[in-house]
C-alpha cells in the first residue's frame, strides 16, 4: 500500500452568474466565469489492493455514499476497470453550501489524483465526461483553468482575466441550491453577455434577489461588504465577495467585516494548484 498526500481541492468563485433559460428537462442554462480562490480542501490517498473505497474525514454528517469524492472514485474505478481501491482522507476547509464548490472540487481532485495513482490512463476529456456525471461544475476543476461557462455549465472556454484581490465573506449559512432554482421569482431569462462585455464591467448574479429573500444573513453580508464596493454572491451563495485594487484595501475591509462575519483575503487565480500537484506527482 502507498500513500500520496497533499492534493489540493481549491474553492471557486463565479465572477458573475446569469440564468439564461430553462430546458425541458428542468435544468437551467447559464453564463458564468469561474476562477479559483482560497481556501483549499486537502486530500490524501492510500492505494489499497482490495477494491473498497473508504473515506476518513470529510463533511460532518455526510454519508459516505453521498460524498462526491467517494462517488468520483467509484465512477473512475468502474470506467477504467480498476481492481484496486483507495482510502480517501479529506481535510475540509471550504464552507459547505457557500457557493464555493467544495464538494465538486473534492470530486475533481479525486478523479485527477486516482487517474494517475491507479495508472488508469484516461484523457482529460474522458475525465471531464465522468466529472459532468457528478455535477455541472466538476469539469472546470478537472481542467484546472479559469473558464467561461455556458449551457448548464458544461460548455467551457478557457480564459485569462484579471486576478483581483478579494475579500470573501462566509455568513455561516448553507444555501440549498434547489430552494433557489425552484423559486418562481428567480430570473430565468437573463441577458447573454460577451467576454468583451464582462471585461468592460457587465455582469451580475441573477440568484441574488432570491437568496436575499430566503437567507437574511446573506443579505446582511452583502450589505456590509457592499459598503466597501460592489459585493456579489458566488454561485447560489451563501458566500459573498468583493474585489479590491490592492492587498492593503482588502486588508482594511476584512478587518472591519471580520468583526461581524468570518472573512478572509485571497487573490483570484486563473490556474488551479491541482495542476502543479499533478505535475509534481508525475515528476516523482
Amino acid at each position: 500500500m502507498s500513500v500520496s498526500s497533499g492534493w489540493p481541492a481549491p474553492a471557486k468563485i463565479n465572477r458573475f452568474l446569469h440564468i439564461t433559460g430553462r430546458r425541458s428537462d428542468g435544468y437551467h442554462t447559464l453564463q458564468t466565469l469561474f476562477q479559483f480562490v482560497a481556501p483549499c480542501d486537502w486530500l490524501d490517498f492510500e492505494i489499497l489492493e482490495t477494491p473498497e473505497i473508504l473515506r476518513d474525514g470529510g463533511l460532518p454528517g455526510l454519508g459516505v455514499d453521498n460524498d462526491l469524492a467517494v462517488r468520483a472514485a467509484r465512477a473512475l474505478q468502474a470506467a477504467a476497470r480498476i481492481s484496486q481501491g483507495a482510502r480517501i482522507r479529506v481535510d475540509k476547509r471550504i464552507p459547505a453550501g457557500g457557493g464555493l464548490g467544495g464538494g465538486s472540487s473534492d470530486a475533481a481532485t479525486t478523479l485527477v489524483a486516482l487517474n494517475d495513482l491507479w495508472g488508469c490512463g484516461l484523457t482529460e476529456r474522458q475525465l471531464s465526461a465522468l466529472a459532468l456525471g457528478l455535477g455541472a461544475d466538476v469539469p472546470v476543476f478537472v481542467h484546472g483553468q479559469a473558464a467561461w461557462a455556458e449551457g448548464v455549465g458544461e460548455r467551457l472556454t478557457p480564459i485569462e482575466v484579471d486576478c483581483p484581490w478579494l475579500v470573501v465573506v462566509d455568513p455561516g449559512v448553507s444555501v440549498e441550491s434547489g430552494t433557489v432554482f425552484r423559486d418562481r421569482k428567480l430570473t430565468r431569462h437573463g441577458a447573454h453577455i460577451t467576454i468583451r462585455g464582462f471585461k468592460a464591467g457587465e455582469g451580475r448574479n441573477d440568484c441574488e434577489a432570491v437568496v436575499r429573500q430566503h437567507y437574511p444573513a446573506v443579505a446582511r453580508a452583502l450589505d456590509i461588504l457592499g459598503e466597501w464596493g460592489p459585493a456579489l454572491l458566488t454561485g447560489t451563495g451563501g458566500c459573498v465577495f468583493a474585489r479590491f485594487d490592492d492587498r492593503d484595501g482588502a486588508d482594511q475591509a476584512v478587518a472591519e467585516v471580520g468583526e461581524v462575519f468570518h472573512a478572509w483575503v485571497c487573490q483570484a487565480g486563473n490556474r488551479s494548484p491541482l495542476l502543479d500537484r499533478l505535475k509534481a506527482e508525475r515528476h516523482l
